[in-house]
């Protein structure tokens, strides 16, 4: 098995910019369910507008960005509520090898380029890389959606 060359690199282009009211890490929600109470919105760069529609017809959506704030990583952490180490990739940790975090956010509404969500836990500034709908028959094939408190009295419909 051939090793692989650790000298490529990838380059992402962020397609927009989060906007939150969180302006230092420490007033950050570690979670997504923790920000339930939190509206922010995702201005869109115009070159990607067109890549919006279809949208608006999911109530959840999974944004890809980049911890531009985090510096470094450590392969071993404390996870969040936890008092023992563990591997990075095991946890949510914001400092991470490639710097990508992944949020599941409530999409309020979708007016020209600016998305409006809730859910909120990024920083503000943060660079967004990419946006998926949630798609719960596919995401979470699974799990049992009447004990998650986001998806309660939903009906499990996205």
């Amino acid at each position: 098995m051939k090793k692989k060359d650790h000298m490529n690199k990838i380059w992402f282009e962020p397609i927009g910019i989060i906007h939150s009211p969180y302006k230092e890490p420490s007033n950050i929600p570690r979670q997504p369910y923790e920000g339930k109470n939190t509206d922010a919105t995702i201005e869109i760069f115009p070159e990607f507008i067109e890549g919006l529609e279809g949208l608006e017809k999911y109530r959840h959506i999974a944004l890809l960005f980049n911890f531009h704030r985090s510096k470094g990583y450590n392969l071993k952490v404390i996870p969040y509520k936890k008092n023992k180490l563990r591997g990075i990739f095991s946890t949510r940790a914001p400092t991470r090898p490639n710097a990508i975090g992944m949020s599941l956010v409530k999409l309020n509404s979708i007016s020209n380029n600016i998305l409006s969500i809730s859910h909120v836990d990024m920083i503000d500034g943060t660079p967004l890389l990419d946006i998926k709908p949630f798609i719960k028959d596919m995401d979470c094939f699974d799990m049992n959606f009447k004990t998650i408190k986001m998806f309660k009295g939903r009906n499990g419909k996205n």
